[in-house]
């Protein structure tokens, strides 16, 4: 499958499918023309990537965290820690968020709002 094929197929830009690749996510053989090649097994993992990607997770974190999808039912037990981690993740962020936002709250709520960036300073 060539790139433009590939990228109808998955709704995804030829440029984007060319960074995948540079980065090791996609793979592909040059033709004799040039040309990159696609296994059929491409967009399967692409929209792999693309749902990880939705579910928050970074390139760097599907290079090297995620299973692969050679065999989905040996991979289900990796992929459910994966999406504990990740939730976990995201608590611990909401928290933080949380944290901030009460701290903001707080400085706006003083009588004597002056700057608390300047005065930090």
């Amino acid at each position: 499958m060539q790139i433009g094929e590939l990228a109808t197929a998955t709704g995804l830009s030829r440029d984007t499918l060319r960074f995948y690749e540079k980065r090791g996510l996609l793979l592909s053989r040059r033709l004799a023309n040039g040309y990159r090649d696609y296994p059929p097994e491409a967009v399967q993992w692409l929209c792999y990537l693309r749902a990880a990607q939705a579910l928050g997770f970074t390139l760097a974190e599907i290079e090297t965290g995620l299973p692969l999808l050679d065999d989905p039912a040996a991979a289900a037990p990796q992929l459910r820690e994966a999406l504990l981690r990740k939730l976990d993740d995201i608590d611990a962020r909401v928290a933080a968020l949380s944290a901030l936002r009460s701290d903001l709250a707080r400085e706006l709520d003083r009588p004597e709002f002056g700057c608390p960036v300047l005065t930090a300073v």
